[in-house]
């Protein structure tokens, strides 16, 4: 590891840390629809299943591969397979970097919201007008350049300062997710909503459509496989407990999707007719729920200005905290590749929020870049698992899973998962691509703009690779598997 670097002061610093890299609108947003366009308690049945098969083994796998190798995305992906593989760890470190581009503009719009909740222009009868008016304007510019800010802000301080502000803001989270989702049960009618999410309907099992579903939310809501755990275990203390602290992170996670679930789906059950709340849900875009329809709805709730405030706060928490680790992980890259960090870091900011202007004026350039790289996260989580299939399952667990510092044992169940793993993955990516095949090729989500960017990226990456691990050798990150793991 090295000089100077420092570690997370203590289990709960680095668990608060972990969850705020890993809580992001994903969860907040995304997950309450997917519940309800996807059959809601039968969506959750499929959801659990692949929490087991998909995010605990790669979580496991990305928290052993940081706290064991000391190192990046670029550093560990070689460090486990050779020098000849630096190119799959940068295609994962840049994946992370491309969602971080216009993660930063999602930011800006939940600090824009917040504002204006704050002062009370945010009303549900203006809401459509209140977007119309912001997003994909001029005016977005600035709150873009105000969440880089914040983001640099923090990872400027290192994993010190991560800490510090995980420490204030995520208990500030969960506190507010708790809070909404209790005045949420609480409403005339909230119990149909409960019934909707938690009953399933075992007959919808039958359809692959909620299984890939139920696998698409995991791989994108926990973090699983994005290469952002690896590069917090980085800074775990040698005695942290990896297999218990991996699994909690996981548990934790889902506990505040679920908490976020309740909140959307009791809020809508409640204001709408039981018959259609699911069907308007399902008709719902990420930003048409959150900065459309949910102002809608606290507007008939009692004091919802307070409770308005509380959501938009909870999103820029989320946003805020991820998209810090997004920038962790790229200024590690850099640090092991040999550049200053302190030097990096004013760069990185310019060039992520020059990057994400085109998605913040844009919403086709927006649905492009979601769409290209949310799916490229999903070929990282395949990388991951190959790296530890081609080791060897057997042996990366009994050299980096197994030690005396862990409680909690994991058996050879895990080595079949993660090779299942590679086989999701793949599954997924195919899945995606099939359901824009009628797309025009070069439309926002076509399949020429999306492997045309993928070719590129990964030419590049591949040119680079000798020159990537001949300094990653300068700096001493030596690719040899066997080296010592500090």
């Amino acid at each position: 590891m090295s000089r100077g670097a420092t570690f997370f002061t203590s289990r709960w610093g680095l668990m608060l840390a972990m969850l705020g890299m890993a809580v992001g609108t994903g969860n907040i947003w995304r997950f309450p629809r997917i519940v309800a366009g996807n059959g809601g308690g039968s969506f959750l049945v499929a959801w659990v299943v692949f929490l087991f098969l998909w995010s605990i083994p790669l979580i496991l796998l990305e928290f052993a591969l940081g706290k064991g190798l000391r190192r990046g995305t670029v550093g560990g992906i070689s460090g486990l397979l050779g020098e000849k593989y630096a190119w799959m760890g940068a295609w994962i470190g840049w994946s992370a970097a491309a969602v971080g581009f216009y993660y930063a503009v999602v930011m800006g719009w939940t600090l824009r919201y917040l504002f204006v909740s704050v002062n009370g222009q945010l009303t549900g009868a203006d809401s459509q007008q209140m977007w119309d008016g912001f997003a994909f304007q001029p005016s977005a510019l600035l709150f873009h350049f105000i969440a880089v800010a914040m983001a640099v802000g923090v990872v400027v301080g290192g994993a010190a300062r991560i800490e510090q502000v995980a420490r204030i803001l995520m208990p500030l989270l969960i506190g507010l997710v708790v809070v909404l989702a209790v005045r949420a049960v609480t409403l005339p009618g909230a119990s149909a909503g409960l019934e909707f999410m938690f009953r399933p309907n075992w007959a919808d099992l039958g359809s692959y459509e909620i299984w890939l579903q139920a696998l698409t939310q995991n791989a994108w809501d926990t973090g699983a496989g994005w290469g952002l755990i690896t590069t917090y275990a980085i800074y775990a203390r040698k005695n942290d407990d990896t297999n218990l602290n991996a699994v909690t992170l996981a548990f934790g996670n889902n506990s505040i999707s679920l908490l976020a679930g309740i909140l959307v789906l009791c809020t809508v059950f409640s204001f709408t007719d039981a018959a259609v709340a699911a069907s308007q849900l399902q008709g719902q875009t990420n930003e048409g729920l959150t900065f459309l329809w949910i102002p809608q709805l606290f507007d008939q709730m009692p004091a919802g200005r307070i409770f308005m405030i509380f959501f938009f706060a909870a999103l820029v928490f989320a946003a805020w905290t991820s998209l810090v680790s997004l920038f962790e992980l790229v200024a590690r890259v850099f640090t092991e590749l040999g550049f200053e960090r302190r030097k990096v870091l004013p760069w990185l900011g310019v060039v992520v929020w020059l990057a994400g202007v085109p998605s913040a004026l844009s919403q086709d350039v927006f649905t492009n870049q979601d769409f290209v790289w949310s799916v490229g996260l999903m070929l990282s989580g395949v990388f991951f698992a190959f790296a530890v299939w081609r080791y060897g399952p057997g042996r990366f667990r009994r050299e980096f899973l197994e030690g005396e510092h862990q409680d909690l044992r994991i058996g050879v169940w895990w080595e079949w998962a993660v090779r299942l793993v590679v086989v999701q993955g793949i599954v997924l990516v195919l899945w995606w691509l099939w359901q824009v095949r009628a797309s025009d090729l070069w439309a926002p989500d076509g399949l020429a703009n999306l492997f045309t960017q993928w070719a590129v990226v990964l030419v590049v990456f591949l040119l680079a690779n000798r020159w990537m691990a001949r300094r990653l050798a300068l700096r001493g990150e030596s690719t040899d598997p066997a080296s010592e793991r500090s």
